[in-house]
């Protein structure tokens, strides 16, 4: 393939690959000099000939001997030369996109369970893990660069993919990395505070979700018993909507009841109604569960089938998990690390409690630091009691971290930096009939330091070995 054929009006010369990390370009390649926040790729374009970069993308002359094509943003190109150089796959791969604050890894999990059972092989994309041709695969960012991403799908296409579920991030939308997409369906799940690190206010937040819905092609479907959401279905044509409390939603879910083990409803819909069993508890899993539902039934899945698959739908790691050791009282873990969302679980847990309800979390560093005191308010609101600790410090000071959640918190609340220790504390005081949430890491296999330091670290396993350990000792 050409550079010509890549980019109207550019020179003839062969391109055999396609990079924006000088260190992964070898001979033939097309490097695009990305301006980053830390990096700006232009710097790293001498080094990125030397390896044998064929042609340039920048966004100013470099003059360093190889044709360069210039334009006004580096990643909008990116995403368009990405798709034309892999064959434009989402042509006929049918990509639904997931967007929001929370909810996006379990309804790309959920609707690649009903795409699957109803004959559509589904690849997955999202936080936890992809999925390529049924194979898992590690991921390293929520939604990747479009080179990645276009190459991903090509993967998925020639695996016998013929669907994908996709996690889109508000970054993902602000920085062009999914511009090269076609979508069959999108989903706003809901909008609440975080990525205000990234996003100077909720509105560039909310701005930067709309995107998604602001494009041609699919069903675009909405949770409209958020506020934002409420607001989204009145901006773009033609939403079909989704809720629990909202009785003019298209997919409503009544009867609803939950337990440990899962979730029962009724799914109201301008088809009929159908009854609704997952495996998954919670309200804010109802909710997840309603947008699947509605996304499939826009692929033309029949609603019974859909139901169906959900009913054997699998657990999305890290998302209100429990952990079970044969204890009297519940633990669960779960990726919940903003305000909203942490409410939202402790909500859910409330409803299974019959003793005193626990929760350890903490906030990350170099992240939304306003959403700290939030969040320690959350936990008291909901929770009999708290123990604040550490969440992926990066940069900051853990204590420091900790000092700003607490200055949210009130009642029975307990600091214990060391994570370890505080997941330990809190199931060694746990009794019969309680419930003890982990929040904030979920399916996260380290705890992240400052200098790109990471130990590894999984909750599941702490609290599976200091559950081990205090039912050892009480026998």
């Amino acid at each position: 393939m050409t550079l010509r054929d890549l980019i109207e009006g550019a020179p003839d010369v062969e391109i055999t690959g396609l990079a924006y990390d000088n260190r992964a370009v070898t001979p033939g390649t097309l490097f695009f000099c990305v301006p980053g926040f830390k990096a700006d790729g232009h710097d790293f374009a001498p080094d990125a000939v030397e390896r044998g970069a064929a042609a340039l993308v920048v966004q100013r002359p470099l003059d360093l001997g190889v044709p360069e094509v210039r334009v006004d943003d580096v990643r909008a190109a990116m995403a368009d030369v990405a798709a034309r150089f892999y064959g434009d796959p989402t042509r006929e791969l049918r990509v639904v996109g997931v967007t929001g604050t929370n909810g996006k890894t379990t309804t790309t999990f959920l609707i690649r369970s009903i795409l699957d059972a109803a004959g559509m092989q589904c690849g997955l994309l999202g936080t936890v893990t992809s999925v390529v041709g049924g194979r898992r695969e590690e991921v390293v960012r929520t939604t990747p660069e479009a080179v990645e991403l276009q190459g991903i799908f090509r993967r998925m296409l020639d695996a016998g993919d013929r669907a994908a579920a996709m996690e889109v991030s508000s970054h993902a939308l602000e920085l062009h990395r999914v511009d090269g997409v076609h979508f069959s369906a999108r989903v706003f799940t809901n909008l609440t505070q975080d990525h205000l690190d990234f996003h100077p206010t909720m509105e560039d937040y909310y701005a930067a979700k709309r995107m998604l819905f602001e494009r041609e092609g699919g069903a675009s479907i909405v949770n409209v018993d958020d506020g934002y959401g409420r607001r989204l279905a009145g901006e773009i044509p033609d939403a079909i909507t989704f809720g629990i409390e909202s009785a003019d939603a298209h997919y409503r879910a009544t009867d609803v009841e939950f337990d440990t083990l899962g979730s029962r409803f009724t799914c109201r819909t301008p088809e009929g109604e159908v009854p609704v069993a997952t495996p998954l508890p919670g309200l804010f899993n109802v909710s997840n569960a309603l947008a699947a539902l509605a996304a499939a039934h826009a692929h033309g899945v029949p609603l019974g089938l859909a139901a169906q698959a959900l009913a054997g739908a699998e657990r999305v790691p890290g998302r209100f998990e429990p952990v079970d050791e044969g204890q009297g009282f519940a633990v669960l873990v779960d990726y919940a690390h903003t305000p909203d969302s942490l409410e939202n679980v402790l909500r859910a847990a409330r409803a299974i409690t019959k003793g005193r309800l626990h929760v350890v979390f903490g906030a990350g560093g170099d992240r939304d630091t306003a959403k700290r005191p939030l969040m320690g308010r959350a936990a008291s609101d909901h929770a009999d009691r708290a123990i604040v600790t550490s969440d992926n410090p990066r940069s900051e000071d853990p204590e420091a971290i900790v000092d700003q959640v607490m200055a949210g918190t009130h009642g029975d609340v307990e600091r214990e930096v060391d994570r370890r220790r505080a997941i330990q504390r809190a199931i060694e005081t746990a009794r019969d009939g309680d419930v003890v949430v982990i929040a904030g890491k979920g399916h996260e296999q380290g705890q992240e330091f400052e200098h790109g330091r990471k130990e590894p670290f999984d909750d599941v396993t702490v609290a599976r070995e200091a559950l081990r350990s205090a039912l050892g000792a009480a026998s």
